[in-house]
């Protein structure tokens, strides 16, 4: 909760100053809203010299993050000519793009793959859940790679990309932090959380907001969005009073351009509060139940239904991540080491195709799938061939991701692996190279300089744009 809503002792001097201190960090940080310089405008410039219509289409970004890997072999790179053991248990279907199969258990999808780009050959290099989610959400590889149970730390501190969207849209959006992370952060067993995931060298104010939520629930609210029930306005306006005086005794430093920055974050942190914008955006009880039901009625997929709400509502990128299910194996996620088959039928694959196709069909009939770049991504994807326990294990070397939207071209595969779907054969691609794309449709290139916070000029990408699917 923002220290402006904490209780103090009347007539403590030290109660006063602790508050005073508080809220002096709510002007320095509120809820980590950037609101310094509107990057766009120096990037305009190359916007006007680019040829590609796809740059800067992109208004806001949706990261559908699968995390465990989704298995290229089921999705968008089926392989019925291999054998058992590789092609797996399941067939594939026709989509929308003539010539374009995909695995039997995306029926609603492949009803949409002419808004849909395909890569076939993403490659990370990596095996490990946390190292190569790193290098997915930042386009740098960790050092080393395959390095299971990485933290945040020393050099490994490149921005995810929701915290490079922040930087780079600050102050052109107000009232609404520019990067939310829900329903939860990514993490090993054991609540180890994966580097990547906030602000890393631009400082922690780049940090996406992490919302903690479970949609699902008929009381959902968000609670950094709720007053205490005990907080009147009254004592509210004293919290404001004494925010004004910690203001007026920082003298002529109060004009400065950090402060007046730090004033405008405080503005947002309180339009949140008291603005009625924001509880709109969340309220999803203005959904109708057909739409609700259309996405599916599970933590995950409202959280979905969520991120459509909050880029309606201006954010300029949301990452939903995979939710954990108790009793399920590796808590649900896509980690099928076991019972691979029975899991992707059972709800991983259902869940994921009702969702993400209600998505892609919600923000079409919106007129809202042009401006808005929908990522479906993992870590990684799985190994050719199933173990002894009827599972696929971790594959960094050849796997598949798709994009829609934003900018993006609709029916078009990019890439080829071979006939196990487990090295690339053509139109090889890293993430450094999705996140170019990225930023491009968003109308940034990868030459964009970035400081971190030393003052070290960063490129915001060291890949290439991927032109064949825009």
């Amino acid at each position: 909760m923002l220290s402006l809503l904490e209780e103090t002792t009347p007539g403590s001097r030290r109660g006063t100053r602790r508050e005073a201190l508080r809220v002096g960090g709510l002007a320095l940080g509120g809820l980590s809203l950037a609101d310094l310089l509107a990057h766009r405008a120096q990037a305009a410039p190359a916007a006007e010299t680019t040829v590609s219509r796809s740059f800067g289409r992109a208004k806001s970004v949706i990261v559908i993050f699968l995390g465990g890997g989704p298995p290229q072999h089921e999705t968008w790179d089926p392989k019925p000519e291999a054998p058992p053991e590789i092609r797996g248990g399941f067939g594939t279907i026709a989509s929308q793009t003539p010539g374009l199969s995909v695995g039997e258990l995306m029926p609603m999808t492949a009803r949409h793959t002419d808004k849909i780009a395909v890569l076939r050959a993403m490659v990370t290099n990596d095996n490990a859940h946390s190292t190569s989610g790193y290098q997915m959400m930042t386009g740098v590889p960790h050092v080393p790679l395959n390095v299971e149970n990485a933290v945040s730390r020393a050099p490994n501190l490149a921005p995810h990309w929701g915290s490079l969207a922040k930087y780079l849209t600050r102050g052109t959006r107000p009232g609404f932090p520019p990067a939310i992370t829900l329903p939860n952060r990514i993490a090993n067993v054991g609540e180890i959380v994966w580097p990547g995931q906030i602000g890393g060298v631009l400082g922690p104010q780049y940090d996406p907001w992490l919302l903690t939520c479970d949609p699902s629930k008929a009381d959902f609210q968000v609670p950094d969005l709720a007053l205490p029930a005990d907080l009147s306005s009254g004592r509210l306006g004293e919290r404001l009073a004494l925010l004004d005086r910690v203001n007026e005794q920082l003298g002529r430093a109060a004009d400065s351009v950090a402060v007046n920055g730090f004033n405008r974050q405080t503005q947002q942190a309180l339009e949140l509060l008291s603005g009625t914008r924001a509880r709109e955006a969340f309220d999803l009880s203005r959904e109708s139940p057909a739409t609700r039901d259309r996405y599916g009625r599970t933590r995950w997929a409202q959280s979905v239904l969520l991120a459509r709400r909050l880029v309606e509502a201006g954010v300029s990128l949301v990452q939903i991540n995979w939710c954990n299910i108790e009793g399920e194996p590796n808590a649900g996620s896509w980690d099928t080491h076991d019972r691979h088959n029975d899991l992707l039928k059972r709800f991983l694959m259902p869940w994921m195709d009702q969702a993400y196709s209600a998505l892609l069909t919600d923000l079409f009939e919106r007129g809202l799938l042009d401006e808005t770049l929908v990522l479906w991504v993992g870590e990684f994807g799985h190994t050719p061939k199933f173990n002894a326990n009827a599972g696929r294990d971790h594959w960094g070397h050849c796997f598949s991701v798709a994009l829609a939207g934003g900018g993006v071209r609709g029916g078009v595969v990019h890439g080829k692996s071979d006939g196990q779907a487990a090295f690339p054969v053509s139109g090889r691609v890293e993430p450094r190279d999705l996140h170019a794309t990225l930023f491009h449709c968003l109308g940034y290139p990868p030459d964009t300089e970035l400081h971190d916070t030393e003052g070290r000029p960063h490129p915001l990408s060291r890949g290439r744009v991927i032109d064949e699917i825009l």
